[in-house]
């Protein structure tokens, strides 16, 4: 876990602080499907401006993401760029204008990381974006044997309606 102490920045409104880092980033459960994050650490900049009733916070980097496709469940490396920014105002007693990242002088950077990963992924992570995925027949993967089966299966349910429509 990687965090940052805000006691050793002392800003007056107006300052910035910017400091480049190495933040620790942990594996994402996404779908019922594990990505994780390669490599572990990833470099960032984080940004601390003091303004008149606050603090902005402000974090950035790049990550790469692996795991299983959404189709077709074969390899998929997402990349996403991700700036994130979070606020805390010192003097209001309202929780919502207050960072749950912050937590006494501690800026945890990698809760805060891996939250706006979860935010910028996508609907479906693919392994390329024409992926055809598995067949329903026999679940092959249609990226490595397209293919179309001949004979139609039909449900055995429908079957009694299907013997009413070829009477009339």
């Amino acid at each position: 876990m990687t965090s940052f102490s805000l006691r050793q920045v002392k800003l007056r409104p107006g300052e910035q602080h910017r400091e480049e880092l190495e933040i620790e980033l942990s594996a994402l459960d996404y779908g019922g499907q594990r990505y994780l994050p390669v490599p572990e650490k990833a470099p960032a900049v984080l940004e601390i401006t003091r303004a008149n009733t606050g603090t902005v916070f402000g974090l950035a980097f790049t990550v790469r993401l692996h795991g299983p496709c959404y189709r077709c469940l074969g390899d998929a490396a997402l990349e996403l760029p991700i700036e994130a920014r979070e606020y805390q105002d010192e003097k209001a007693d309202d929780e919502e204008m207050k960072t749950e990242y912050v937590v006494g002088n501690e800026l945890d950077l990698s809760q805060w990381a891996r939250d706006a990963i979860a935010l910028a992924l996508p609907d479906k992570i693919l392994c390329r974006p024409d992926c055809a995925g598995v067949c329903d027949q026999c679940g092959k993967n249609l990226n490595d044997e397209p293919h179309v089966h001949e004979e139609q299966h039909g449900d055995p349910r429908w079957a009694a309606l299907e013997a009413l429509r070829d009477e009339s």
